[in-house]
This record gives C-alpha cells, sequence and structure tokens, in this order.
C-alpha cells in the first residue's frame, strides 16, 4: 500500500503586473507581484503576499503569508521571512491568529541568508547578508549582525 500524497511546485492564482521573469521551479500562489519584477529559481511565494515594480528576488528565498514588499527592492539568495515567533511555545499549527506581518519599504536590499522576523523595514535600507533583523528599522542605513544593528 502506497501513502505517498505527492504535491508539485506551481505558480497559480498570482496577479502579475507587466513584464514579470519568473525562473522555474517555484512555488508562487495567491499572490500581488508587480511589474518589472525578477523571480529566480526555487523561490517559494506564500498567498497574501505584496511584491512591488521593479524587484529582484533572488533564488532559493522563502517569502511567507503576511509580507509585503515596496518597489525596487532586492531580495538576496536564501533569504527567509518568519511570521510565526512561536508565541504559543510552538509552531502556530494553522492558527494565523498567532501569525505576525512583515512591512518593507521600497528601496530595501536584503543580503544573502538573511532572516527577517515580522518587523518594519523603513525605505532606504540595506541588511547585510546573514543578519537578523528581530525589531523595526525606522532610520535608512545599513543594518548588519544577529542581531542586526545600524553599523552606518
Amino acid at each position: 500500500m502506497n501513502n505517498l500524497i505527492e504535491k508539485f511546485s506551481a505558480v497559480r492564482d498570482v496577479d502579475f503586473g507587466h513584464d514579470v521573469t519568473v525562473v522555474q521551479p517555484v512555488n508562487i500562489y495567491g499572490c500581488r507581484i508587480g511589474s518589472n519584477t525578477f523571480v529566480g529559481p526555487f523561490v517559494e511565494i506564500q498567498k497574501s503576499v505584496v511584491i512591488g515594480q521593479r524587484c529582484k528576488i533572488q533564488s532559493h528565498s522563502f517569502i511567507c503569508e503576511l509580507v509585503s514588499i515596496g518597489d525596487d527592492c532586492f531580495i538576496g539568495h536564501g533569504v527567509m521571512f518568519v511570521n510565526d515567533l512561536f508565541s504559543a511555545g510552538g509552531p502556530a499549527r494553522g492558527d494565523k491568529t498567532l501569525w505576525k506581518k512583515t512591512l518593507i519599504g521600497d528601496n530595501v536590499s536584503i543580503g544573502s541568508n538573511a532572516t527577517i522576523l515580522p518587523v518594519s523595514i523603513c525605505s532606504n535600507v540595506v541588511i547585510g547578508a546573514g543578519a537578523v533583523v528581530t525589531k523595526n528599522i525606522e532610520k535608512p542605513g545599513v543594518y548588519a549582525g544577529n542581531p542586526a544593528k545600524k553599523i552606518r
């Protein structure tokens, strides 16, 4: 007896702007992606995500529900967005009322392998590679480290 349940990556129910490039394989569903945006391979973008215009989402990144990304943003390779802070002592396990949102302003660059917890990041910010953003960023500048701090 075979108990295998197969699911396949896909692009479905996506509101695309003009001239969007998506490199397969990806798993993108129920979201909105603005004009002239590039999405690299092995990316997952979940439902209700909004990505602005002229963005570049590099390979192996994960953009979970409740994330909004402004215009002219760069998301490096392997960037992980988080919406569940395990506030009940473990995973929310389907209780989406425990999830939190992330808001990214315009002209934000996030370096490879950064982790972005549920925060707000203002416009004109650079997040260094490998940084872990745990708190809101309210002033433009360059942020790096774990936890991310303004370095200039």
